[in-house]
């Protein structure tokens, strides 16, 4: 069984940053957040303070590692796993990830990208088998899925390391290789943007169309609500980039570039296709 590093990086400290630094220190580990600065780690540090307090009162879980805030990078020098946890920006994230690098000759590095591809972002390493994808769910504490993505260059040991540190975790890794979409945003987009066509064309309302796939199949929640938690803005370009990919099946409807466009962007901005 593979054993929890006892300090790990995560550049970082919005929602996903902050959920895998939770997950991470109730399950004993210390972590270091990197943001990119002080005003930006103030608010980390608030976030990952409310979501640890939220879960001791509602859940009794209580962090056995400790959470820190930094806007040196240098503070992950030394430190045997680093994510990254920064906007899906892949000029962001290949920026973040030279920069975990230069800081961290011999860490393990892993993207938390959902569709991005592990290849292109590896193209900013100078040993590119160094990174892995650890695609986690939002809210990252009570999601039980991580998806291990593995490019063509990634070592294969840091696959089975991988997969042991998801398990230690206490959650279920899935392994897939580098591919538009990977696994789970591939088929979540894809029914999403059916389910955001047929509101658009008048075929049931946002409630009835969810209520089809979590009565009807089980579904925890539907793929309208889905869209809201995920972010109609993160919705809309992962579509985009999957149209790019594999064509014309993946274009967002015009119902979804309207939303985004006027702000309406889900449960962060409190309207999405339901009001929050």
């Amino acid at each position: 069984m593979t054993v929890l590093p006892r300090k790990i990086g995560v550049y970082g400290g919005g929602r996903m940053g902050a959920g895998i630094a939770q997950a991470f220190a109730v399950a004993g580990a210390d972590v270091v957040i990197i943001e990119a600065d002080d005003q930006a780690g103030i608010a980390a540090r608030q976030r990952i303070e409310k979501v640890l307090a939220t879960s001791a009162e509602k859940a009794g879980v209580t962090a056995g590692g400790t959470v820190e805030v930094s806007s040196a990078p240098s503070d992950l020098a030394g430190l045997p796993l680093v994510i990254e946890a920064v906007p899906e920006v892949a000029e962001l994230k290949r920026s973040v990830l030279a920069t975990i690098a230069e800081q961290t000759p011999s860490a393990m590095i892993a993207s938390n990208t959902s569709a991005l591809p592990i290849d292109e972002l590896a193209d900013a390493l100078t040993d590119p088998s160094r990174l892995i994808g650890l695609h986690f769910f939002n809210p990252v504490p009570v999601s039980q899925l991580v998806e291990v993505v593995v490019g063509s260059r990634t070592d294969h040991d840091l696959m089975t390391r991988a997969r042991g540190l998801v398990e230690a975790l206490g959650k279920q890794a899935i392994t897939v290789t580098d591919s538009p979409g990977f696994a789970s945003s591939r088929l979540g987009v894809a029914l999403a943007l059916e389910a955001i066509r047929m509101l658009a064309d008048g075929v049931a309302s946002a409630e009835d169309i969810d209520a089809a796939m979590t009565l009807g199949y089980r579904h925890p929640t539907g793929p309208l609500r889905t869209t809201d938690i995920v972010g109609l803005d993160v919705r809309l370009a992962i579509a985009e980039h999957l149209e790019r990919q594999l064509g014309q099946r993946f274009s967002p409807p015009q119902l979804l570039r309207d939303k985004v466009a006027r702000g309406e962007l889900g449960r962060k901005t409190g309207q999405g296709f339901y009001r929050w």
